[in-house]
């Protein structure tokens, strides 16, 4: 068993405190923000994240994962001080380090003990050499340390079955010794260890995040094409998908992406690039084809209605940016919200899980929780999220509900056969002609 402390119980906090836990390990897991932590304490979560409060509950109970604002208690005893602190964008694109650079000079005031520091935030390549002399800077007295950086490749909605079984642990660091350390740390996941230097290991991320966005948007520009010429865009991705070469994961035609993760890496690694005098054509193109997706579906709305979306009313199946999640950071549905508005038309908006942090970043819209009740009244429905609930809504019966039968589908979940048998004026993504 080691003694581990977890530095931000946010998304990536939580569950890498929980998880480590739930192998064996004894996890403090720190934030400064003390609300949230007495929430953990009473066992409420700060995020949504199927199978979390169970196993949050279960390793509370076990001893082994406790909560904590204290640096000093944190990091007594503690071998492994593992930095899950937020980098949000900055004003132009660039990773925001404040509270990384705030960890680790806390790190540095509070250690008494040989440490293994390692930076499991997505950070800007070189960070974890800033790190380093960040923490030899501010230490009262030398403290043997090394820096590692040991990238997340969580995804939102299956984060604890990624991350005890992922499909590779990637460490890096100029201490081959406490490299070492961590790969020992992550044996029991039984995956496949990549260990190089601190710098490939943070690019690695933000290349590979950069890679799947790109599939995303690719497909989302075929789709484009494949309604032009009458092609069905999930038939191009399935018949693409079995090339091992390709794969089939992330070529699901739709609104794109959005979160937490794609948006602000994607946008940071374009910084970093243009920062040494590169031009990051595909980087940058990848985000327009993205964002251009939210404008594109309210113009096909509002092309189902014949042409205006003055005084109608639009009804929002999904509001959180993926299913499996009540995450809205960068959800197509703000701004999908927000063009309906500007448009004249009265927006509606249900989500199985995210209304509450919705309703303040959507203060205009008006939260249902129901989705019949939601249709009811309703000129045209538009699928946001995928969540498996829309999947099985009567059909019949949200046809009866609305003023018009209109439905914008933008995650495919539909048949168009199905929906043109309904009776439905529906129109999906890259479906070649609609079923019309």
């Amino acid at each position: 068993m080691k003694q581990i402390c977890v530095i931000g119980v946010g998304y990536v906090g939580i569950v890498t405190g929980a998880c480590f836990a739930d192998l064996g390990n004894k996890v403090i897991a720190l934030d400064v923000n003390e609300k949230r932590v007495e929430n953990l304490k009473k066992g409420i979560m700060p995020i949504y994240e199927p199978g979390l409060e169970e196993l949050v509950r279960r390793n509370v109970n076990a001893g082994r994962l406790s909560f904590t604002t204290n640096y000093a208690e944190a990091l007594k005893g503690t071998e492994f001080a593992f930095i899950a602190v937020g980098t949000p964008s900055g004003v132009n694109g660039e990773a925001d380090l404040q509270y990384v650079a705030s960890a680790a000079k806390s790190i540095a005031e509070h250690m008494a003990a040989p440490l293994v520091i390692i930076n499991k935030s997505t950070v800007p390549i070189g960070t974890g050499d800033w790190v380093a002399d960040i923490v030899k800077r501010e230490q009262k007295k030398q403290v043997d340390f090394a820096v590692v950086s040991c990238p997340e490749f969580l995804r939102e909605g299956s984060a604890i079955g990624d991350f005890m079984q992922p499909h590779r642990t990637v460490i890096g660091s100029f201490d081959r010794e406490a490299a070492n350390k961590v790969a020992q740390l992550h044996l029991p996941l039984r995956a496949p260890i990549v260990i190089t230097d601190l710098r490939t290991a943070e690019m690695i991320k933000y290349a590979s995040n950069a890679f799947l966005a790109t599939k995303i948007s690719f497909i989302n520009e075929i789709a484009e094409i494949c309604e032009a010429y009458g092609a069905d865009v999930k038939e191009v991705a399935a018949g693409m998908g079995y090339d091992a070469r390709i794969g089939r994961h992330f070529l699901d035609a739709g609104l794109g992406w959005g979160g937490s993760c794609f948006p602000k890496d994607v946008l940071a690694l374009a910084y970093m690039a243009e920062d040494k005098d590169l031009n990051p054509r595909i980087l940058n193109t990848v985000m327009e084809v993205n964002y251009d997706r939210r404008k594109s579906a309210v113009r096909w709305t509002e092309e189902l209605l014949g042409g205006s979306l003055k005084g109608k009313t639009i009804g929002l199946l999904g509001l959180a940016f993926k299913p499996n999640t009540d995450d809205m950071r960068d959800a197509p549905s703000i701004d999908i919200a927000q063009e309906l508005l500007e448009d004249g038309a009265s927006v509606r908006g249900y989500d199985p899980v995210a209304m509450e942090v919705a309703a303040p970043l959507l203060p205009a819209v008006k939260m249902y929780t129901d989705p019949y009740d939601m249709a009811k009244g309703c000129d045209a429905l538009i699928v946001v999220t995928e969540w498996n609930e829309f999947k099985q809504l009567d059909l019949e019966k949200v046809k009866s509900l609305l003023k018009t039968p209109v439905i914008f589908d933008g995650r495919n979940i539909y048949d168009p056969a199905i929906m043109k048998n309904y009776g439905f004026n529906y129109r999906g993504i890259g479906r070649g002609f609609n079923g019309k």
